[in-house]
């Protein structure tokens, strides 16, 4: 049921990325404002706030269309976050389609590893831990953390160590919930801190 729900999830938003496509030098006018706190080419220099420079653009526009869900339900439904509810609040479906076009369009900057974390987050990402039921990020990301943007899973690549830590215990603590059929909350409430703290910090220097 879970990999008919995925594909499901998959199909519709192929559609939605058929029926409407995003204009980069709108979005690049459009995103002035975003550029405040995720940087004017989307590397973010402030390490709580993602990188969405080099994003796939379809995930951009469903974490949009989620934040702005969040608004209109009072974070009942949606991704819920103070900013981004506001941000989102006001804009169209072509806003959305041109502004995740713009920084899907630029290029991310490369993100680094503590040395002391990549023996262990790299045996964690890419073997994950099967007496913990813990499934392997590679499965979903790929080894570099590229993500696909047919299947929907985000480049997590050279992203903030802060940020990912944050997102990861949000999944965990199910004050996220917007991942493909909750795939997400289910590995990450099998995660301890010790195993959050590498992962994240390895993640950060994939490219």
């Amino acid at each position: 049921m879970k990999m008919m729900g995925l594909l499901v999830s998959v199909f519709l938003g192929l559609s939605a990325s058929a029926m409407a496509a995003g204009d980069i030098e709108a979005g690049k006018t459009k995103s002035v404002a975003c550029g405040a706190c995720h940087g004017a080419d989307g590397n973010s220099m402030i390490d709580m706030n993602p990188k969405l420079a080099g994003q796939h653009a379809d995930y951009l526009v469903k974490q949009l269309q989620e934040f702005k869900l969040a608004s209109q339900t009072g974070g009942e439904e949606g991704r819920n976050n103070a900013v981004m509810n506001g941000m989102a609040a006001a804009l169209s479906e072509q806003d959305m389609q041109d502004i995740a076009a713009y920084f899907s369009s630029q290029t991310a900057k490369e993100g680094e590893a503590p040395e002391d974390a990549i023996v262990a987050g790299s045996k964690l990402y890419r073997g994950g831990d099967l007496e913990r039921g813990i499934t392997a990020c590679t499965a979903c990301h790929g080894p570099r953390g590229n993500g696909t943007s047919l299947s929907g899973f985000p480049d997590i690549s050279g992203q903030h160590t802060t940020y990912l830590k944050a997102q990861l215990e949000a999944f965990r603590s199910g004050q996220r919930a917007n991942s493909h059929n909750g795939m997400m909350a289910d590995i990450a409430k099998r995660l301890s801190d010790q195993d959050i703290d590498v992962l994240s910090k390895y993640i950060a220097g994939l490219y």
